[in-house]
This record gives structure tokens, sequence and C-alpha cells, in this order.
């Protein structure tokens, strides 16, 4: 009978033992106070956004599903960012072939290597 008793004692202190080192290291389990309404958790860069960028993006589930608001500001700065993205390409194309056309000045002349040897000689 006295194991028995010993036994859970070394039972209860280690349980115990445990349960502190947990308490110390995760919290004492208190409450985080409530986000304000309005504000998110889901972050994008200014400007710049890539691949790795959207692929990391996290969205606040709700009741039924991802907070629309959430999603919905995630979408625009990705179209805003595509649309300056397709500007920068149209100008750089625009530039391009402005650039051609100013540069074009006709075929470039062929020359046939052998009249060329013959006029060296």
């Amino acid at each position: 009978m006295v194991t028995i008793g010993l036994y859970v004692m070394g039972v209860a202190v280690l349980v115990a033992l445990i349960f502190a080192v947990v308490w110390f290291v995760f919290g004492r389990g208190e409450e985080l106070p409530p986000v304000q309404k309005g504000t998110t958790l889901t972050r994008l860069p200014r400007a710049g956004i890539t691949g790795d960028d959207v692929r990391t993006i996290l969205f606040q589930q709700s009741f039924r599903g991802y907070k629309a608001s959430e999603v919905d500001w995630a979408l625009e700065k990705l179209a805003r960012e595509i649309d300056e993205l397709r500007a920068v390409v149209h100008d750089l194309q625009a530039r391009d072939d402005l650039d051609a056309a100013a540069a074009n000045t006709g075929p470039i002349p062929v020359i046939d290597p052998k009249k060329r040897r013959d006029e060296q000689r």
C-alpha cells in the first residue's frame, strides 16, 4: 500500500512540475485583447509585390470562411500593382517602337566576300 501511495505522489509531483514548466514557457493562459474592428493581420508591401508575397498572404478566418474585407483589400492591391506594371510595359514598348522607327534607315547592304577580297588586292 505504501508503494502505491509513493507512486501516486511521485506522479502528482511530476505532473505539477510539467505543468509549471509549460505555464512559464507558454504563458499563464491570459486571453489577448480582441483586435480592433477594421484591423487586419494581412500584410503586403506598399509596392513591388512579388510572387512569394502573394504565396505567403494569410487571411483571418471568420464564421463562414475568410473575412471578405481582407480578401477584397488584397485583391485590390494586387490589381493596382498589375495595372502599374502593365503601364510600365506599355510605355517601354512604345519607346522601343519609336526608337526602332527613328533608327530605321533602310536595309543593310550586303557585301559579297569575294568582291571584298578582290578590292583588297
